[in-house]
């Protein structure tokens, strides 16, 4: 599971639909791989505006990655230093891979494994009979 498809995910426990807490889902006992990809600028520049950025900011630095500038860049590197901060981004997001562990929602606590790079929202019957809502 790439660390972008993060940013777009979320508790699937309908009670958690509404609450904050349930964003961004938390990594523990994570694996994580580095699998080298072509650098496409265009993609960042795209998915930038796409991006909450606090949780990129939180699940970076659960995963150990605590170089992420605090401000979400704009996309259009003018500098040496801006092209390499987008560099930076492209492995972050698009080469790192969660291979094993679980993501952790900050409100109801459910885990979803994540196998061979593949995170499980699939919820257990008595899991989604007791937090559905009635009808």
């Amino acid at each position: 599971m790439k660390l972008l498809t993060v940013n777009f995910l979320t508790c699937a426990v309908k009670a958690c639909k509404t609450s904050a807490a349930s964003f961004p889902l938390h990594f523990q006992d994570a694996e994580v791989e580095q699998r080298e990809m072509d650098y496409n600028p265009t993609f960042l520049t795209n998915i930038l505006p796409r991006l909450e950025w606090d949780a990129i900011i939180t699940v970076a630095a659960e995963l150990g990655f605590t170089n992420v500038p605090a401000t979400k860049p704009d996309g259009n590197p003018e500098t040496e230093e801006e092209q390499q901060m987008m560099r930076n981004l492209h492995t972050l997001l698009l080469e790192t891979e969660v291979m094993e562990g679980k993501m952790v929602c900050g409100n109801c606590g459910h885990e979803y494994r994540i196998k061979e790079g593949i995170a499980n929202f699939l919820l257990p019957n008595h899991l989604g009979k007791l937090y559905s809502e009635p009808g």
